[in-house]
């Protein structure tokens, strides 16, 4: 249950009503919008990041799973997973996540994505050891859009936690989940 009760849509600013409205009903958008305009720059960024940026969505779905398997978020991890099934990851690779870098699941490219990722969550800053074989392999716009997308997702996952925003009950009305991540040409 959470924290702290849902706002009442009736008692938000009209911006953020109608920037509500246009969300799927998703209980992480309606707790969020108890912060007014907070809901707005937090969509746009996010929104970014999942439909504009150049990183591989499989490399970035990866990436945020695995911020909030480490984050220990619930929430976070749930509608993710979903994300990547509807990408077509295989449940293989989202065990994969849950286990580890080192986990035979992952072709190299993933590997390094989990190292970077790990080392960007626990340590702040990547390592070299982490940060220049993925260098590598990613374009400085990837590198750049995959710390942020961490970044990104271990603030979602604290303000999930720290509100204990609820998991959608399944069959809740207008929460549907279309294969809408995958980048339009």
């Amino acid at each position: 249950m959470a924290r702290v009760p849902y706002p009442d849509p009736t008692h938000l600013s009209p911006e953020t009503r109608e920037v509500l409205g246009k969300m799927p009903p998703l209980n992480i958008f309606r707790m969020m919008a108890g912060g007014e305009g907070l809901l707005k720059a937090f969509t746009r960024m996010g929104n970014y990041l999942l439909f504009k940026s150049k990183l591989d969505p499989i490399l970035r779905e990866i990436a945020i799973i695995r911020a909030g398997v480490l984050s220990k978020a619930t929430y976070e991890v749930h509608q993710h997973e979903r994300i990547g099934r509807d990408l077509g990851m295989s449940d293989a690779l989202i065990k994969a996540i849950h286990a580890g870098p080192d986990d035979a699941g992952f072709n190299e490219l993933q590997r390094l994505v989990m190292r970077y990722t790990d080392d960007v969550v626990r340590n702040v800053r990547a390592g070299d050891a982490t940060f220049a074989p993925l260098s590598e392999r990613l374009s400085l716009q990837e590198m750049q859009e995959l710390t942020v997308t961490i970044g990104y997702y271990m603030m979602v996952s604290r303000f999930l936690e720290t509100f204990d925003v609820d998991i959608e009950q399944t069959g809740t009305k207008g929460v549907s989940f279309p294969d809408s991540q995958k980048r339009s040409s």
